[in-house]
């Protein structure tokens, strides 16, 4: 019961890595508001949520009223592929507003900012420059917040997770292969551990960073990539495919 008594906002929490982090955070005593635009998976996993759009601040700023001074702060919330602006918006710019919202209530109990990254924050294809940007940014907004709050002893930390078996990640793989499975081995075939993650593992790492056991860590990006950013493409084995 790591969080017992600690109280927790995760956005994007209704589904995904969100979702799983939520029923973690909920399994080791925390209580949890969850944040999303979408009320019916909200709802199903927690009595405390909060209806909005994180690329509007107003529904940034009430989140963080209704929640009350926060332990724990998950921006998961992201999109990709709705513009540049929008991209911009839900995966950079709500964390920073949120987080400045949620900052006096955060050093008053000496809290915990975690931020869903990418492993795009630090490798790039040939498109999607705006979820690549936003992500990068979204890091060093992190690692910011942690240099400047630190004094205060809130940590803040990133995690960057490769591909997930998730909703939004199945829009992906279905504009790859109609064969979701055949399409999450295409895009893995040289991750070192050759599949993708489960939102419950990335979910470990997010609650391990926000709870005491990770109590001298902050500024930390964390790649839970299955190794992929391991992997130099110039000398991979490609006879292994």
């Amino acid at each position: 019961m790591r969080f017992s008594g600690k109280r927790a906002l995760v956005t994007g929490g209704g589904t995904g890595i969100g979702a799983a982090t939520t029923k973690r955070l909920q399994a080791e005593g925390a209580e949890v508001i969850v944040m999303g635009r979408r009320k019916a998976p909200l709802e199903a996993i927690s009595d405390r949520f909060v209806v909005g759009d994180v690329s509007n601040a107003d529904d940034c700023r009430r989140a963080i009223d209704e929640a009350g001074p926060l332990d724990i702060l998950v921006h998961n919330a992201g999109t990709a592929g709705t513009g540049w602006d929008d991209v911009i918006a839900v995966n950079l710019t709500a964390a920073h507003h949120l987080c400045s919202f949620a900052e006096q209530g955060l050093i008053e109990r000496r809290g915990a900012i975690v931020t869903i990254g990418s492993t795009a924050s630090v490798v790039s294809g040939a498109v999607d420059a705006d979820y690549n940007a936003a992500k990068a940014g979204l890091v060093m907004l992190t690692r910011s917040l942690a240099v400047r709050l630190g004094p205060h002893g809130v940590r803040a930390n990133s995690v960057c997770p490769g591909w997930v078996r998730t909703p939004m990640g199945e829009i992906d793989m279905r504009k790859l292969n109609e064969d979701v499975d055949e399409a999450y081995r295409t895009v893995t075939r040289f991750a070192p551990l050759r599949r993708a993650a489960e939102p419950e593992e990335v979910a470990s790492v997010i609650c391990f960073l926000a709870s005491d056991d990770a109590s001298y860590m902050t500024g930390t990006v964390v790649m839970v990539d299955g190794g992929s950013t391991a992997v130099d493409v110039l000398v991979v084995d490609y006879d292994e495919e």
